[in-house]
C-alpha cells in the first residue's frame, strides 16, 4: 500500500496527521505541494492535507482521527488474511 501525505509547507494539520499515521503503523511519505506541482495538477489538489492511497485521493482535508483509524484498519489485512 502506497500512502502519500500531500501538504503545503505551512500546513498545521501535517504534524497531527503524521503522528496518527505513525501510531497506526502506516508507512507513508510526505510530498509538498510547492515541490510537486505536477502531483497537484494530477490529483486536482486544492486543500492541505490530502491523503492519497494507491493513487486515489481518500481524504481531502483533515479527516477526523476516528475516520483515519477506521479507514486504515479496514485497509490493512489482519495476520493470516494476506
Amino acid at each position: 500500500m502506497e500512502v502519500i501525505l500531500a501538504v503545503t509547507k505551512t500546513c498545521h494539520h501535517c504534524p497531527v496527521l503524521e503522528r496518527e499515521l505513525k501510531r497506526l503503523k502506516v508507512p507513508y511519505c510526505v510530498r509538498y505541494f510547492e515541490d510537486h506541482p505536477k502531483m497537484m495538477e494530477q490529483y486536482g489538489l486544492r486543500t492541505s492535507p490530502v491523503l492519497v492511497v494507491d493513487g486515489r485521493v481518500v481524504f481531502n482535508g483533515m479527516p477526523s482521527l476516528i475516520e483515519l483509524e477506521r479507514y486504515f484498519k479496514e485497509k490493512t489485512p489482519t495476520p493470516g488474511e494476506e
